[in-house]
């Protein structure tokens, strides 16, 4: 995922989250917003109860690998924020 294709602004991320549509299961929460640029963009976020920061870093770092290898899987011109749950640590990666 290249550096443009992330959301940045602390204030776009808060209203995808408050306001966006929401997708969760068991080790994600995926909220989504229609987007005004051509090209979609995402933001990762990780909770301090999952782990240290080593153990966060590296849950970013292979949600940032998925969504390259699957990037065809997402709607066009939408934004996308990715809550990862505790339970993510009882997956290996394949299994993501």
């Amino acid at each position: 995922m290249k550096r443009r294709d992330t959301v940045k602004s602390n204030i776009l991320f808060n209203n995808i989250v408050n306001n966006g549509t929401r997708y969760s299961n068991k080790y994600f929460v995926i909220c989504s917003e229609k987007s005004n640029l051509d090209q979609n963009k995402f933001g990762i976020a990780v909770g301090k109860k999952v782990g240290n920061a080593v153990t966060r870093n590296k849950l970013k770092r292979q949600m940032r690998n998925i969504i390259d290898k699957n990037i065809k899987l997402f709607k066009n011109y939408y934004n996308y924020i990715i809550i990862v749950k505790k339970s993510t640590l009882d997956l290996k990666f394949n299994d993501m």
